[in-house]
């Protein structure tokens, strides 16, 4: 049972994979990020060209 344990904490099978794994996983959050972040300034600025198009028409 030792010798099984130890054989599989030596296994580095599948090491290559996690770290793609961890990796893309970032990629993914960082773009999440980056897209929750961009989105919210394209809302306020579209919001800003409504007010100041509604503010010509009116004048």
């Amino acid at each position: 049972m030792l010798n099984m344990i130890k054989t599989f904490r030596n296994d580095e099978a599948g090491a290559v994979t996690v770290d793609w794994v961890v990796l893309t996983a970032a990629i993914v959050l960082l773009g999440a990020a980056v897209g929750g972040s961009i989105k919210t300034g394209a809302t306020n600025l579209a919001t800003d060209v409504g007010a100041d198009m509604t503010a010509m028409v009116t004048e």
